[in-house]
Formats: structure tokens, sequence, C-alpha cells
């Protein structure tokens, strides 16, 4: 099953109408976006939780990595560089960080307030090779932009 991105978007904004608590919306959209689609085999946030420091936050799927600073893996990347980061291959992104050996392509997208100040990454790991496209980065960042731009 792929992912509906306007249903989803539909949903997420309906359960989580003025709601204003960043963990309380992280939950919400990892399970539903867990859910949703096939490819996603581990779907969650890492908080920014101190100056160039991810902390896990709200996910679904086995166990994360605790920490991760940001200039390490997929995330601490996109965290560093506030750009989503769309890894067909894992194994050949310098550094990559294994939090689970069935990981083989990644997505990873910045998560900023409302203030423009990084808060957090979302990241999901699909057991597939290149399993995400474009069209997942520009649909998952506006279902982004309005759940956090309260």
């Amino acid at each position: 099953m792929r992912i509906d991105y306007l249903y989803i978007a539909k949903t997420i904004a309906a359960l989580t109408e003025g709601e204003d608590d960043s963990i309380s919306l992280m939950a919400t959209i990892a399970c539903e976006l867990h859910h949703a689609d096939d490819r996603f085999d581990w779907t969650g946030f890492y908080r920014v939780t101190a100056p160039e420091m991810l902390k896990i936050g709200p996910y679904q799927g086995g166990h994360g990595c605790l920490h991760i600073p940001f200039g390490k893996g997929v995330c601490g990347a996109a965290a560093r560089t506030g750009l989503p980061q769309l890894v067909a291959d894992v194994d050949a992104f310098p550094g990559h960080i294994a939090c689970a050996s069935s990981t083989r392509s990644e997505l990873v997208l910045p998560v900023w307030d409302k203030h423009g100040t990084l808060i957090a990454v979302l990241d999901i790991d699909s057991n597939q090779p290149d399993a995400f496209t474009q069209d997942d980065v520009a649909a998952l960042t506006k279902i982004l932009r309005t759940s956090f731009s309260l």
C-alpha cells in the first residue's frame, strides 16, 4: 500500500486541529504516516535537545538510536544543513549510522517551528532500496510545514 498524501494530510490536520504541543504533534504524525505506507519500516522524530544534538522522540517501528550528533549520519546531515536528505542506499552514505540493520534507504526532513527554529527532523527508514522520491519529499514537507507552523 502506497500513501495517499492528500488523504493523510487531511487526517493529520483533523486529528491535530488546535494542538500546539510539539511532542503530541510528532506522536500523531509518526503514527499516521507509519501505518499509511508499506515502505515505511521506521517512522519518527529526532528532537533538537541541545546545541548540535538530536535525541529520539515519538516514533513507530523498532528501536532507534537514542542520540545523534548533528555531525553524524543522515539525520545529523538534515539537522546540520537544514535540507531534506533523500538516500537511496544507506550503505553508500558516508557516516551512516545503522540504528537498524534492516534499513536500506532513508528520507530525513528538517522540522521548523513557526519562528523558523529547527526543532526536530522527521526520519523515515525503509527496508527497501531506493524507496523514496522527490514526491515524498514535497508532500511530507508540506505536511510538516502545515502541522508545525501554528
